[in-house]
């Protein structure tokens, strides 16, 4: 797919890499439109492509009682409130068939979880609403598996779609990133690095996800490196309170000196 097809999306003819950006999950809307007004301030004068994103509901949680979001039609209106102050496309997560219809109406880009690209009637309802696809790798799958999660969506007569690599299971509680993943899943479709989520430590005996924040620069300068089409990090004002995935998360100070570091990489690989 071409990033332009993302409605309302700017600064496509930057040369810069796009970025997926958000909380993990909208837990209000005062919350969402602080960290939105802050990454829409940096990536227009950076000039980096956006979408921001948010997570209307957690459905995949450790335990039953793990925050799991603030009513779906809640925080769906917030996201589109999102797009609507700011002109800015959106993305978010579905987990059911259902899901799908009801999201589209809201978001610009339907996003499949890691842990369900490979459910058929899923990827396939995500598919029919038209919307941008962005499916996840599986943590469990190899990057060429992906071209068949992908073929679900052309053969829904849907162009728009996307692949993001999240890392994959290293042992119980790790995740590594395979490098050698990204030129291979560019074969299928335009490709984005999840940097957060792939620097998880899963399977937690308390039963909450642990991370490595400390790692999300170098993951993210080495995915620029090689050559990925997007970046997707999940950031928060205060990690340590939000109330899902803060183990991982970029604190919102830190993120625009990040963005300044990748923009420079991406300058010189561009140069070659």
């Amino acid at each position: 797919m071409n990033i332009q097809d993302i409605p309302q999306i700017k600064h496509t003819d930057s040369g810069n890499f796009f970025l997926l950006a958000g909380p993990c999950a909208i837990e209000g809307e005062e919350m969402a439109m602080r960290i939105a007004e802050k990454l829409i301030g940096i990536t227009e004068k950076l000039q980096i492509p956006y979408v921001f994103k948010g997570s209307f509901k957690k459905a995949n949680r450790s335990r039953i009682d793990s925050f799991s979001g603030i009513g779906d039609e809640k925080a769906l209106k917030i996201i589109r409130k999102v797009s609507e102050t700011f002109g800015v496309p959106t993305v978010t997560d579905i987990h059911t068939n259902e899901d799908a219809a009801m999201a589209a109406q809201y978001v610009d880009v339907l996003q499949i979880p890691a842990f369900l690209v490979r459910q058929t009637d899923l990827v396939v309802a995500a598919a029919n609403t038209g919307r941008v696809v962005n499916l996840k790798k599986g943590q469990f799958m190899s990057p060429e598996s992906m071209k068949h999660a992908v073929q679900k969506v052309l053969d829904c007569n849907n162009g728009n779609v996307m692949v993001t690599d999240r890392g994959t299971m290293f042992g119980y509680q790790d995740m590594i990133v395979d490098f050698r993943g990204i030129p291979t899943m560019q074969q299928y479709a335009t490709t984005v690095l999840d940097v957060t989520h792939s620097l998880q430590q899963p399977n937690q005996t308390v039963g909450v996800t642990g991370g490595r924040p400390d790692m999300i620069e170098t993951i993210a300068k080495a995915g620029i490196a090689v050559g990925v089409d997007g970046i997707f990090i999940e950031t928060h004002f205060d990690p340590a309170n939000a109330k899902s995935d803060g183990a991982n998360m970029l604190h919102l100070d830190y993120f625009e000196a990040l963005m300044t570091k990748l923009v420079a990489i991406r300058k010189t690989v561009n140069s070659f």
